[in-house]
């Protein structure tokens, strides 16, 4: 199909000649944004191009007419300028004949595509025509399934020697950052409308047929046409994290890889192109609170991962503290994260791979899932891949317990992966008992807790969603910061009959709504059913109370 008569120009302005005749500059935007003296990006010559010969509606200026849509079709936003001339003629300024024809025009046009990692990391799409390159900038880069529009705004137009432009661009400088190319090739153009644009790109990693259309003003999509690669699909969404059963260590311990249990918040990480969100277990979106952890995904670049990991906040020995992570858990504002961020850091530990570049990775085995995840490089201030070693469980939960860890997950070096299942696969072994509870209740303090917080009453259900069991009292572990925060949680669950089914818990038990889980190490669990010496070790928001039962 041949292109349409229409073409576009100056990041949607119609290039026209003034009223005294003078061709207008189709790279006044480009370089008016720019000291040029200061930036080392092309200048670039201002061809004459036939479409400027079209003079602007009398008394008109081209700006208005741009905003106006005045010489164009009424419904046009910013992005596709139409000349004045018959269709012929515009066919003309499309194909580049009757006019001196530029380097690369013809059937097989040129374009790039940069990675600039400027205040945001993003990538520009820049494609040749009519003497100067059409530019749009890809937020989260080009979609490799048709199932996933992206997209694509539309900026000034640029000079054609940015085809091989790539350097440092000064900070403070329009656009300061960092431009490389990320892919090059030649098009060919289908469709150039004002409001769409259909073209079949030829690059190294990039081929396919691609529309790009309007839908207000400078905001375009990007939207791939053909079918995706074989394998290719789209990135998954809302994925649940694979469970480990407790245990002991298996026997067939060279069947088994071992890591180090960390003593987080589960989280998957959805990484999109220089983008990041984090998701808990119960799906909450934790991504406010830990905006360190987004220079993770600014360090993959264009790079698409799925990955399962926890975040986990360390003590001054280098060890994982949930204590610690409770000051970063609950903050409510911006303002108070980015305070708490500088005094008490957290990290995001990356052990498992779901999707990689368009491919699922959950039926791989853990072994292979591993070897593509190492081969990421996570490693970096705020994120990490921590080692696992295949055998030789015995002496990595030695190794723990002598460094006052919580213990060592076993996972089946040939098991795949199994979203939002409790798998006998994944093993933990703890070096110390701990259990997530549900807290049904308090009791008011006594002697110098006499004004605030006594104990937690609390449970676990007899099974998922099922009826919730008295387990006992905790009334140890807290500082005078939890009692206070805890305390202001509690008071607005307030109820008036118990939450608990069979054993009550004692008579001055004030009740609350059962929406808040605990965590607690104990002694043990003893035979009617109650934690032994029970010590509170923070709230967590990241599990569903009917979720909480009895793991051991």
């Amino acid at each position: 199909m041949r292109p349409s008569s229409r073409y576009w120009t100056d990041g949607g302005r119609e290039s026209r000649s003034g009223h005294n005749g003078a061709v207008s500059d189709p790279l006044r935007d480009y370089r008016a944004k720019r000291d040029l003296q200061s930036t080392p990006e092309p200048e670039g010559a201002a061809p004459k191009r036939q479409s400027d010969e079209a003079a602007a509606p009398e008394g008109e200026s081209d700006e208005a007419a741009a905003v106006s849509g005045s010489g164009r079709d009424a419904r046009s936003g910013e992005g596709i300028a139409v000349s004045g001339k018959g269709k012929s003629d515009e066919a003309a300024a499309v194909s580049g004949k009757g006019r001196d024809a530029l380097p690369g025009e013809g059937n097989h046009l040129r374009f790039v595509i940069h990675q600039h990692r400027a205040s945001h990391l993003h990538w520009d799409l820049r494609l040749e025509h009519d003497g100067v390159l059409a530019s749009w900038a890809l937020p989260k880069g080009v979609p490799a399934h048709p199932d996933e529009n992206r997209l694509a705004v539309r900026t000034e137009d640029h000079p054609l020697e940015y085809l091989d432009f790539h350097g440092e661009i000064p900070a403070g400088s329009y656009g300061g950052g960092t431009m490389e190319i990320w892919d090059s090739g030649t098009y060919e153009a289908e469709k150039l409308r004002d409001e769409e644009v259909i073209v079949h790109l030829h690059g190294e990693r990039v081929q396919g047929r691609y529309s790009l259309f309007n839908t207000r003003g400078r905001d375009w999509l990007i939207h791939r046409m053909d079918p995706p690669a074989p394998g290719v699909e789209p990135m998954p969404q809302d994925l649940q994290p694979m469970l480990a059963k407790l245990g002991p260590l298996p026997r067939d311990d060279e069947r088994w890889g071992f890591e180090v249990k960390w003593d987080g918040v589960r989280a998957i990480a959805y990484v999109d192109a220089g983008h990041l969100e984090l998701t808990g277990r119960n799906g909450s979106d934790f991504t406010p609170r830990y905006p360190e952890i987004r220079q993770m995904a600014l360090a993959l670049g264009s790079r698409r991962v799925v990955l399962d990991g926890e975040v986990v906040a360390f003590d001054a020995a280098g060890r994982p503290s949930f204590e610690r992570l409770q000051s970063r858990m609950h903050l409510a504002s911006d303002s108070q994260v980015r305070r708490r961020m500088k005094d008490l850091p957290v990290a995001y530990v990356a052990f498992d791979l779901l999707w990689l570049e368009g491919r699922s990775t959950l039926s791989l085995p853990y072994r292979d899932r591993r070897r593509l995840l190492e081969g990421l490089e996570l490693e970096g201030p705020s994120w990490r891949t921590p080692a696992y070693r295949e055998g030789d469980g015995k002496a990595l939960l030695q190794a723990s317990a002598q460094q006052r860890l919580e213990g060592v997950v076993a996972k089946r070096l040939d098991a795949p992966y199994e979203p939002g299942r409790r798998s006998g696969c994944w093993l933990k072994i703890k070096n110390r008992p701990s259990q997530d509870v549900v807290v049904g209740g308090w009791l008011p303090g006594e002697g110098g807790r006499s004004k605030t917080l006594g104990a937690l009453c609390v449970g676990v259900y007899d099974e998922p969603g099922g009826e919730l069991q008295y387990a006992g009292r905790v009334g140890s572990g807290f500082t005078q910061a939890m009692l206070a925060s805890t305390l202001s949680l509690l008071e607005p669950l307030r109820r008036d009959g118990s939450p608990f089914a069979g054993r009550r818990p004692p008579r001055q038990t004030i009740f609350v709504e059962p929406r808040l889980v605990a965590h607690v190490e104990l002694a043990e669990w003893t035979r009617a059913g109650t934690l032994r010496a029970p010590s509170f070790k923070g709230l967590r928001d990241d599990i569903e109370p009917s979720e909480v039962v009895r793991e051991a």
